[in-house]
């Protein structure tokens, strides 16, 4: 569940610096009055410690799950 959620975060992230990079605005600070205020950097703090926690998603062991006939 966490690794879920830090993976929505970081896609958060994602979308944000890409319209920061494409248009110049940022949805964040936009949304909550500014990049200084403490609401966007509380946000902007998890959404890159939510990055943090992506990184180890590259190095875990992948479980592949198989389906069983259950009739």
């Amino acid at each position: 569940m966490l690794d879920r959620i830090a993976l929505i975060l970081a896609i958060i992230g994602g979308i944000n610096w890409g319209s920061i990079g494409l248009f110049g605005f940022d949805i964040v600070a936009w949304i909550f009055g500014g990049q200084m205020e403490l609401i966007s950097r509380i946000i902007y703090t998890v959404v890159g410690l939510a990055a943090l926690w992506c990184i180890s998603l590259l190095f875990r062991q992948r479980e592949e799950y198989i389906e069983t006939d259950k009739y």
